[in-house]
């Protein structure tokens, strides 16, 4: 079955920057969407950034300037460079992928397991 691994969540200080990554692996055919979700504590869970199979990429407002996502399709891979953190950026990320498992199949969603990011204040 595809599953979609993070990488590279931890502590940071304020205005500092972290680097995460984000593996499939499995039966894949082809994805389609890639993004990113976090949760802070006590709010929904919020996408943040997205980016299509061709290459089209969407920012929220939140954050726009600061956050730079990039494919990998090769990797079947979705990486997310932060910069200039703030303590409102805290919370557990998680990837997202649309996932085509076979030439016959519809595009599937798969999640990573979530991974803790902290900045410090």
């Amino acid at each position: 079955q595809v599953q979609l691994v993070e990488s590279g969540g931890g502590l940071v200080q304020a205005g500092g920057s972290l680097r995460l990554s984000c593996a499939a692996t499995g039966n894949i055919f082809n994805i389609r969407d890639m993004g990113w979700y976090r949760q802070a504590p006590d709010k929904q869970r919020e996408l943040f950034a997205r980016v299509t199979a061709g290459g089209d990429i969407k920012y929220a407002d939140s954050v726009k300037g600061r956050f730079t996502v990039s494919r990998h399709n090769a990797e079947n891979t979705v990486s997310l460079e932060m910069n200039g953190l703030r303590s409102e950026d805290t919370g557990v990320y998680y990837c997202h992928d649309q996932v085509v498992e076979g030439f016959w199949s519809t595009a599937r969603d798969f999640w990573g397991q979530g991974t803790q990011v902290t900045i410090s204040s």
